[in-house]
């Protein structure tokens, strides 16, 4: 039996259940379909960064758009997310960094971009008391912060569901075809049919985008994360650094969240990662080093989550550059979180419209035109 509707979403994640409801807000039926649950890759075992700081200048529309939206985030989906704004620090450990940051703010407010702001050794430790004395400024983001990841899918997901989006979990998406004008899709025993087909598959979505002539650079990594055992509250802003690989944040009940961008080993068609200790390691001596408060803590737990990294490390976004009625969605390179809002409503705006307001067009799959490489997967 083959179900009629108006947009069929491969991929569960934060982006796919962004724009299942946004296209129901748009007044669309379309159905969502995720191989595992929603969130269970990387849309919900993430650092839950909610950020504009140090982003491609490609992205910084579209996080910009998303940031006005996280901003009243429980007015769309009914929960706040956890999300909470103390602002995110990006810190400059030497003066060269500090010049390499000037520079950047420089860049940004004469392309018309103010959300960075430069700032010098006392408004660092005014912003970031316990922060190492031989650290001379940095950058801050203010309205940056952070949210709950699987919290914040789930919440996508279950508005989606309530607004008219038929989900589908726990079935993998095959057999994709274009028949007669209309994409078609088995999952399990239903066979789903549509004039628009989103490509949100995450780490899986390269070989969906290569299956339809549309191969990209793109690579299956598995970022690494721990927690710390409660210590004193010593941190407001989530913390990046400027030079090394390491991003912290203090939870109210005291645990500290590390990432930075060490990867473990993944293994996608089994859902599985295999952790590198030795780097989890130099995230935590890095963060001892910069803050004394954190010596004496223990790691509590450490895990991965599965997800696609571009070559040039911005996602690939929009209508595919070969067949009417597909879209691409994926490739956000362990730092998607904070685009999903924003990118699901200005996917409905494609799909629905033919355009939006916001520049996309530098994410486009055109950019990889020429030949390239199979993809990694």
């Amino acid at each position: 039996m083959t179900v009629r509707k108006d947009a069929i979403i491969v991929g569960g994640g934060i982006h796919g259940c962004s724009t299942a409801l946004h296209l129901c807000l748009a007044g669309l039926k379309p159905v969502l379909i995720e191989k595992d649950y929603a969130g269970r890759h990387a849309s919900g075992v993430n650092a839950g960064g909610v950020r504009q700081l140090a982003r491609d200048v490609a992205e910084i529309p579209l996080s910009i758009r998303s940031m006005a939206i996280w901003e009243n985030i429980s007015e769309l989906v009914d929960d706040d997310c956890g999300f909470e704004s103390f602002g995110q620090v990006l810190v400059a450990e030497n003066d060269a960094e500090l010049d390499a940051c000037r520079a950047r703010v420089a860049d940004l407010n004469g392309r018309g971009f103010a959300h960075e702001e430069l700032i010098d050794g006392t408004e660092l430790r005014r912003l970031v008391p316990a922060v190492a004395e031989s650290c001379p400024g940095g950058v801050v983001s203010r309205r940056d912060g952070a949210a709950q990841p699987a919290r914040t899918t789930a919440a996508f997901r279950r508005k989606a569901e309530q607004l008219g989006a038929l989900v589908r979990e726990g079935i993998a998406a095959t057999s994709i075809r274009k028949e007669h004008g209309l994409w078609h899709v088995d999952a399990g025993s239903e066979t789903f049919a549509a004039p628009v087909l989103v490509n949100a598959a995450g780490a899986w979505a390269g070989r969906i985008a290569a299956q339809f002539g549309e191969p990209v650079p793109v690579e299956t990594i598995a970022p690494m994360l721990m927690i710390t055992s409660p210590v004193a509250h010593f941190i407001d802003p989530v913390v990046i650094l400027r030079g090394r690989k390491l991003s912290f944040k203090q939870f109210p009940n005291g645990t500290v969240l590390i990432g930075g961008g060490h990867l473990a080993t993944p293994y996608q068609d089994r859902n599985e990662t295999v952790l590198d200790w030795r780097k989890l390691s130099d995230s935590a001596s890095t963060v001892s080093e910069l803050f004394e408060v954190m010596r004496n803590t223990t790691i509590v737990r450490a895990w991965a989550g599965i997800e696609a990294r571009m070559r040039d490390d911005i996602p690939v976004f929009g209508p595919s550059a070969r067949h009417e009625g597909l879209y691409h969605q994926f490739g956000f390179s362990a730092h998607g979180f904070q685009l999903g809002p924003g990118a699901g409503a200005v996917m409905a705006e494609l799909i629905v419209s033919g355009g939006t307001q916001t520049r996309v067009s530098d994410l486009s799959i055109a950019r990889f035109r020429d030949p390239i490489p199979s993809p990694t997967t």
